[in-house]
């Protein structure tokens, strides 16, 4: 009989490196230095180097990864921040907490990440108006995939825009060479664990360069704490990472780059197998992707036979996402670029994700093949 297929494997990964793990968690257990102790500091310098930004603050979620840069540049009621549309609700929903409008981007079909040309809109429009003030930009990293950036950057420049990389799918994402971290002003990023650098719980963590944002973050991550605990000098949040957590991070993070080639690897042999049958993504040249899923397009109304003859052939499908945000009820009232968003609309109805992860043996992945071609 044959194994069931896992969606995302974590279990393999586990069991690689379980006995590293374990020491470090016994090291933490031992120590008694739960919140914040020393492996906080050292995870936060292995994600600056790997990252390629000065400064990195681990936090308790991607959730506050996100807040806390908006929180330290004052976002306010009235202040309009640019968001694809098609992606989790996070990267809107931080926005919404400060009273600030998110206005929805269009993406591109191929890679799903922003359209610059449907963000250039949305900013001239939101302009026009009159009734918002072009704050910044949330580009997402979706599926794994590095945005695009360099266009995105000179939009932002062009307008005097701050650029959040969301990365939360795609840490480790490079373009010729370059992660998100040559273009953003900050990248914030997710260790939930189905992310490809996962931890055992909630986790996150933010970067950037400039000291001085490094520092107001570092206070608001801390209840806006000040040189001493009880003279909190701003409002803060609470927003700190579990010593175990980071324990768990430092062991992972040791070996996520041997594991992105393994995703490169099986993601290449999708794209060669199912380009004929189906819509596979593009990875332009150049680009290394984290591939946190690997999503296709099928053609419009054959979605839901397609899931079910997958399901029947024992392997596991997931749909990301089936309701983009602007059709949400938390967040249908607020803006969208231009006459509407035709392309996440599109993908919303046609796009399916397939087992992925950096564990997936080529014998499994030839039963997702194969069962991919027969449902279609």
């Amino acid at each position: 009989m044959q194994s069931a297929i896992q969606f995302i494997d974590l279990n393999t990964q586990r069991d690689r490196i379980r006995a590293r793990v374990d020491a470090r968690l016994a090291a933490v257990l031992d120590s008694g230095a739960y919140i914040m102790g020393p492996e906080i500091a050292e995870l936060e310098d292995g994600l600056s180097r790997f990252g390629g930004m000065e400064r990195t603050i681990a936090c308790g979620s991607g959730t506050d990864a996100l807040a806390l840069p908006l929180m330290a540049w004052g976002l306010k009621p009235n202040d309009a921040v640019f968001v694809p549309s098609f992606t989790f609700a996070a990267t809107a929903e931080v926005v919404a907490w400060f009273g600030a409008v998110p206005v929805f981007v269009d993406v591109f079909e191929d890679s799903y990440n922003m359209d610059p040309a449907s963000l250039r809109r949305a900013i001239e429009e939101a302009r026009a108006g009159g009734r918002l003030n072009p704050h910044s930009v949330i580009a997402v990293d979706l599926f794994g995939q590095i945005a695009d950036y360099a266009e995105i950057r000179a939009i932002c420049d062009e307008f005097g825009l701050k650029l959040i990389s969301d990365a939360a799918q795609g840490f480790g994402s490079t373009r010729d060479g370059k992660p998100a971290a040559y273009w953003a002003d900050v990248v914030a990023t997710s260790f939930y664990p189905a992310k490809p650098l996962g931890c055992y719980g909630d986790g996150g963590a933010v970067q950037t360069n400039d000291a001085e944002l490094d520092a107001v973050m570092r206070s608001l991550r801390v209840h806006g704490s000040g040189t001493d605990r009880y003279d909190n000098v701003r409002i803060g949040m609470n927003a700190r990472m579990d010593t175990l957590q980071a324990a768990i991070l430092l062991e992972k993070l040791a070996i996520f780059p041997e594991e992105i080639e393994a995703r490169m690897r099986a993601a290449a042999r999708y794209a060669e197998a199912l380009g004929d049958v189906v819509a596979v993504p593009r990875l332009p040249d150049g680009v290394v992707s984290t591939w946190a899923q690997y999503t296709i397009r099928l053609k419009p109304g054959t979605r839901d036979a397609f899931a079910a003859t997958m399901r029947e052939a024992g392997v596991p499908t997931v749909v990301y996402y089936a309701r983009p945000l602007h059709r949400q009820t938390a967040y249908s009232h607020y803006p969208l670029a231009g006459n509407g968003l035709p392309v996440t609309d599109s993908l919303a109805e046609t796009v399916i994700s397939l087992p992925m992860h950096a564990y997936l043996d080529e014998a499994t992945q030839d039963r997702v093949i194969a069962a991919v071609r027969s449902a279609v």
